[in-house]
């Protein structure tokens, strides 16, 4: 395990800073999850970590150690690819051993250890195929096991579930976080899918144009943004926004209810909703309507569970509702969140 910090970390390329005065403390065995749209700097920052890019300013610290000038290989991490980078021409075994031969360990050594990690992600069975004779899971496990065998005090994992389908997403999520809480590594993660952010993360760091926007637990991020780009990219659909009172009121889908959704007594406030298209999902409803009058004509979406029976047709006019606690304001100049007392 090991604490990561970065002190005013920043990367130039010709068109601009691509990482720009990141300030970011990862604590001992966190799983610390860096989201962002492509281009908002997450791989070039854990690239950076991992010392496969040299910061034009800044400092990195492992433990409270400077490794900022230290190569790759003497900063103890391991990093995952999205290619997953096997050897085409070696066995899942020699794939797992290479790191291993590489720091030239004794051979009965590297077999004992390339068991332990095959059989931790359960590809023990495994170990005499190539690449090429295993299944997208199959090889993003080996990647994995070639990962954890080093036993590095750091994992850096560049978007390593992407080019799985959507089904197998689900379930490598679910044992990725199962193994990191196993062997309690200190990990950081990349990724532009905020599912996979809000599944995964302890804590998330949302990135764009090289700048941080929040650092928070899922529950954090997800129901306090810190401004508008924050609550405009996480959720999907994303927050509803308009303008109201010299404000931006935002509101997620899924609190934006036909009134007979909750209870007489609950604090409300009530936006008019001309619906003019449903979708219906099995699990809940996606309605699509533009506020009327008298606010701005400003298009919204609700997303209605199942639970909720109200009829809704489209073309229709309904007297939708958001509980007033539910209600986030922003400041139309700066998009930060305003607080309201």
């Amino acid at each position: 395990m090991a604490t990561v910090e970065t002190r005013a970390i920043t990367k130039r390329f010709d068109g601009g800073n691509a990482v720009d005065g990141i300030d970011l403390a990862v604590r001992e065995a966190e799983f610390l999850v860096l989201l962002g749209p492509s281009g908002s700097g997450k791989t070039t920052l854990l690239r950076m970590i991992a010392g496969l890019e040299t910061p034009s300013s800044g400092a990195i610290l492992v433990d409270g150690r400077d490794v900022t000038e230290l190569p790759p290989r003497e900063r103890n991490m391991a990093m995952v690819f999205q290619s997953y980078a096997l050897y085409p021409h070696l066995t899942v075994f020699g794939n797992i051993a290479f790191p291993l031969e590489g720091q030239r360990m004794p051979h009965d050594q590297v077999a004992e250890k390339v068991g332990w990690a095959a059989k931790l992600f359960g590809i023990d069975h495994l170990l005499m195929r190539k690449p090429r004779q295993l299944s997208g899971g199959e090889r993003q496990r080996v990647a994995l096991a070639r990962a954890v065998v080093r036993q590095p005090v750091v994992f850096l994992l560049d978007e390593p579930l992407s080019n799985l389908d959507a089904k197998l997403r689900t379930s490598a999520r679910d044992e990725l976080q199962q193994f990191q809480r196993r062997l309690a590594t200190t990990t950081i993660y990349v990724t532009h899918d905020q599912i996979e952010a809000l599944g995964l993360g302890d804590r998330i760091v949302i990135l764009n144009h090289g700048h941080i926007h929040q650092i928070g637990t899922p529950k954090e991020v997800y129901e306090h943004p810190a401004d508008m780009f924050v609550a405009t990219f996480i959720g999907s659909p994303p927050m509803n926004m308009m303008e109201q009172h010299g404000l931006v009121t935002g509101f997620r889908p899924e609190h934006f209810l036909p009134r007979e959704a909750y209870p007489a007594d609950e604090a409300v406030t009530s936006f008019p909703l001309q619906v003019t298209r449903i979708e219906n999902l099995g699990s809940d409803r996606l309605v699509y309507g533009v506020l009327e009058p008298p606010l701005p004509p400003v298009k919204a979406i609700s997303r209605i569970p199942c639970t909720v029976t109200v009829p809704i047709e489209a073309g229709a006019r309904y007297g939708f509702v958001v509980r007033s606690r539910d209600l986030r304001h922003f400041d139309p100049q700066s998009g930060r969140r305003h607080e309201t007392h």
